[in-house]
């Protein structure tokens, strides 16, 4: 009897710790491992003014980069940034090469898939630039049979991806698209509202349309099921909110 009630406690035990043990591999611990090496990871794509941009210095700067020093700080330790193409994030994030995202990355169903995110920081939405010599394109319903520059990876591609009849030409980065209109090889591209006003003040040929292609929210991405670093990252966006100074970055970066 001894014997067995003893081999029953085992395999109870055992049940116990592989249940624990699936449990524990849904929860991801990021907070840990950010305290140890006493750095957290931003991963951005540096082409995105004015949220993420290369300043003068080479560094990179801009909203984003702001929110994500806040970050660093709540978490008392230094902040590294990482650049990479924006079609690249997601997987760097899953890998745990990054800790989190900030590129201005619009929350989808798609990236829930992926990624959790955070409260909303920005309300966003994507534009169409044209050529000032533009005849024929006055909004979306224009488009149609056109030749369109986006950036890859981007809901300004998926918006775009969506209309019936276009030519679609991927860019890594926004300002080669701009700069492919600019040379008459495309029609119109679709991007960002806050890029798409950099670049056409830097471009007296191009405009923007008023049509409002979206309405999306940016946010902060991070793991799934990273409970307890995301809580600390919704905590920054309040107490920014809160205090006044997210106003003083909006105009301090955006301009608005």
């Amino acid at each position: 009897m001894k014997i067995g009630l003893l081999k029953r406690i085992l395999v109870l035990l055992i049940v116990v710790a592989i249940g624990a043990a699936i449990v524990g591999c849904g929860k991801v611990d990021t907070l840990a491992k950010i305290q140890k090496k006493n750095v957290v990871v931003m991963g951005t794509n540096a082409e995105f003014p004015p949220f993420e941009y290369r300043n003068d210095k080479g560094e990179v700067d801009g909203f984003d980069v702001a929110l994500a020093k806040e970050i660093a700080k709540e978490l008392g330790v230094e902040l590294k940034i990482e650049d990479m193409a924006f079609d690249s994030l997601l997987n760097a994030l899953k890998s745990g090469k990054i800790d989190f995202i900030a590129a201005g990355m619009s929350v989808t169903e798609d990236r829930l898939k992926n990624a959790d995110f955070s409260e909303s920081y920005y309300t966003a939405s994507q534009k169409i630039i044209v050529r000032k010599d533009n005849t024929t394109i006055k909004g979306k319903d224009d488009l149609k049979g056109k030749k369109i520059g986006v950036q890859e990876g981007t809901t300004g591609d998926l918006e775009a991806s969506a209309i019936e009849n276009v030519q679609i030409s991927r860019f890594k980065k926004g300002i080669d698209a701009v700069m492919d209109l600019k040379n008459g090889k495309l029609d119109a591209v679709v991007i960002d509202a806050s890029p798409a006003q950099v670049f056409v003040s830097k471009n007296d040929d191009l405009m923007i349309l008023d049509e409002d292609l979206t309405e999306e929210e940016y946010a902060i991405a991070v793991r799934k099921n990273d409970t307890e670093f995301l809580n600390k990252i919704n905590k920054v966006i309040k107490d920014l909110k809160d205090s006044g100074k997210y106003d003083e970055l909006v105009v301090q970066y955006i301009g608005e």
